[in-house]
């Protein structure tokens, strides 16, 4: 299967298109439930969030999808981010959840991550750490190379000082598919000696979660 078993240890939550669950269909020992955040902000108090909610459906408007790279439904954040309602939204409801759980930093996955982790990280005033390509920055680690929905990637760098032993880490990108970026976000936090609470993602492709028995995944 594709599907990456890295992220068994790491429960993910998804803004779209998915229930709570570990990434891995595999781990059923979690039950998918509702989600209430008390969500406070200009345009939002004491709202309610329910992953394939009302409110999932709204902000859905705004992630149009294009085929590319033989994906068939390739999702582009850029239509939220032309909306900065939109974008506060998506932020105003990552931010009261963990706040609520309780994290000490942010990790942002390279590229995407980079724009949804810091106003993210700002609102909880938590510290933001990139985990960036191979070659991009000095003095850091590597994570192994490994697989996504098309094709074969250089693992994910991070700095050795940026996470200490038992830092409580929120992993952050923009959309999950086969698992593979974040498995290996997950082992980076895991070497230095982190954990990680959740990995969170706007989206979630549910036809790697849960193929078709016919569909080779």
């Amino acid at each position: 299967p594709i599907l990456h078993n890295a992220m068994k240890t790491a429960p993910s939550f998804c803004l779209l298109l998915s229930l709570h669950h570990n990434i891995s269909r595999r781990c059923s020992s979690i039950k998918p439930r509702r989600l209430f955040s008390a969500i406070k902000s200009s345009n939002y108090i004491n709202m309610s969030y329910e992953q394939d909610g009302a409110e999932a459906k709204e902000i859905a408007k705004y992630l149009p999808y294009f085929p590319f790279k033989g994906i068939p439904k390739f999702y582009d954040i850029g239509g939220f981010l032309e909306k900065p309602e939109v974008f506060q939204q998506i932020v105003d409801i990552f931010a009261a959840r963990y706040d609520s759980i309780g994290i000490d930093a942010v990790a942002g996955l390279d590229a995407r991550g980079f724009i949804l982790g810091p106003p993210i990280a700002l609102a909880l005033k938590k510290p933001f750490i990139m985990m960036r390509k191979k070659g991009k920055m000095p003095n850091s680690i590597s994570s192994a190379d490994y697989n996504v929905e098309y094709g074969k990637r250089a693992g994910l760098t991070v700095q050795r000082d940026k996470i200490s032993k038992g830092d409580r880490v929120l992993i952050i990108d923009d959309l999950v598919a086969t698992g593979g970026t974040l498995s290996s976000a997950v082992s980076l936090v895991h070497l230095c000696g982190g954990t990680v609470v959740e990995c969170a993602c706007v989206v979630e492709i549910k036809m790697f979660i849960d193929p078709p028995a016919d569909s080779g995944l």
